[in-house]
Order: C-alpha cells, then structure tokens, then sequence
C-alpha cells in the first residue's frame, strides 16, 4: 500500500484548497503517532494550499485533564505545527454543548432519536442490535441517547485507501449521541464539529476507518449535502502489532524533549516510522509537505 496520496486526485475531489483540522484528545501526552498524524494534517493541507484547525476533542469528560491540554498545545508549539486560525481562543468540544443539543433538536424532527439503557457490556460488542429502539423507554439522566440510523450502505473514495463501502447499521447499529453519564459522543460530537468548522477534509489515523460510514450517514441527516472527504493514514505499530497508546506513554513527546532530542528529529523519526522516509532524519515543521 502507497503512504502517499494522489495529491492530484485528491485536489480534484475537494475542488477547491481544503480546510482541515488538528484535533487531539487531552487524555494523555503526545506520543509519535500524534506527530504522524500532524505530519499528514500539516503536510497536506500546505501541499494543496489549504488551511489546518486546531480543536481539542474533549468530549470524553471523565479522562480529560487541564494538565494534558497544556501540555499538547505545549508540545504542538515546539514542534512547529502552527494551526491557520491560531487558538485565541482554543476551539473545545466541552464549549459546544449548545451546538450538540441543536443538532439532537434537529435529529427529533425528522428522525427516531430514543432513550437507552444498555451498557457496554450488555451489548458486548461492536454492533447494537438496536434492543432499546421500540422499547419506549422513559428519557432519564442516566439512559443514553440513540438515533435510528437507517438501512442502506455509505458508499466513499479514501484520499489514500480508495474506493470504500460500509454499511453503518449492519456494521454499528443505532448511533449513540450522547452516553449513559450526560456526555456526547465521539460519532456526535465530530460530526457536528466538522460541520460547523465547515471541514472539508478529514485527515486521520486509519484505526478511525470504520467509524466514517456512520459519520457520513449522520452528516446527511443533519442537512449536510456535501459532506468533507476523508483520508486515513498508516499508524505507528508496536511489535505486538497494536498501536501506540497515550495510556501507556508509548514513545512520548515529553520523553523525546527531556532526553535532548530537537523537533525536527522527533518529525523525522516519525516521519520514517511510517514509511514516509526511508530512515529518519531530520525535518522541521514547515517542510514536511515536501513529503508529499
């Protein structure tokens, strides 16, 4: 498989210099695949004349920490990885509460959204087999919140994978929008972002394959007609073959600062671990899009 997209293709599909986004989650530090991933944002979007977002997704309000916030954006600044539109003020998930209460409003109006109850284990796996669509169950601060998401396949071409179908209700079910604990979701929170930030391509590790069929189906019922296109691109693999983890402080930023080593190395190092440069060296901030 190629780690370099068509730029030309790609150029072709958006029609116009594309406006992308950053968007890491503060659960943890930065790691390498953090750094690919800005490799591929930055390096792209300067490649087609585009523009970079910078959005912290903090939907996930029991993991998020002040602390790993600053930390990113800390280490983002060393880095050299400059979002167009700045962060006065910083764009986060946690701020937009209103936009995703008018996007459920919307979802009312035209859609079976419904209340619930099931836990994680009580599905105990990937897809909801929809148990609660026809329950009728009570809305209560402790249910979660569903929509029907409708029969039918999401036909897409990925910048860099090609042409893809998925079936979101086959392969998820109902779409969660907000959990059992008040929070809204990751497949809500990002696709109502995407939208409002007018996003017109996504640029994301490719273990985030799987969920675009959905995000594509809940964009159109939320009036989107022209949804962003999406490329997903190779992650760092550790010898077990999982991916680097924040949890677990897998190849850190932090670490790679404290032990001398400059931002143009760390770009390097990840740049290479992906195939993007046949053995690390160094490369700063503002040339990687000559790797593409």
């Amino acid at each position: 498989m190629s780690i370099r997209p068509d730029l030309v293709a790609l150029a072709s599909q958006l029609g116009a210099p594309p406006i992308t986004r950053y968007a890491p989650s503060p659960t943890g530090y930065l790691h390498l695949g953090h750094v690919v991933n800005a490799i591929y944002v930055w390096g792209i979007a300067r490649a087609l004349k585009g523009r970079v977002l910078l959005r912290i997704e903090d939907h996930d309000r029991i993991r998020s920490r002040p602390a790993f916030e600053a930390a990113l954006l800390d280490d983002l600044d060393w880095l050299g990885f400059e979002a167009d539109a700045g962060r006065t003020p910083v764009v986060r998930q946690s701020d937009r509460h209103g936009l995703y209460e008018a996007a459920l409003q919307q979802l009312r109006q035209a859609h079976q959204v419904y209340a619930c109850a099931c836990s994680r284990k009580d599905i105990g796996g990937e897809r909801y087999p929809n148990t609660c669509r026809d329950a009728g169950l009570e809305e209560r601060r402790e249910r979660g919140l569903r929509v029907a998401i409708g029969e039918g396949g999401e036909a897409f071409v990925d910048g860099l994978l090609g042409a893809q179908h998925q079936s979101p209700a086959g392969d998820a079910g109902d779409l969660l929008l907000r959990d059992r604990d008040g929070h809204w979701t990751y497949q809500c929170a990002v696709t109502v972002d995407d939208a409002r930030d007018a996003i017109t391509l996504v640029i994301r590790g490719a273990d985030l394959l799987s969920s675009t069929g959905r995000q594509l189906r809940l964009a159109r019922m939320l009036g989107r007609t022209r949804p962003p296109l999406f490329l997903h691109h190779p992650l760092i693999l550790k010898p077990s073959g999982e991916k680097l983890s924040k949890a677990s402080g897998d190849t850190g930023v932090r670490e790679l600062r404290a032990a001398g080593a400059a931002p143009a190395d760390v770009i390097g190092r990840a740049a290479a671990a992906v195939g993007l440069l046949p053995a690390p060296r160094p490369i700063a901030a503002d040339a990687v899009q000559e790797l593409f």
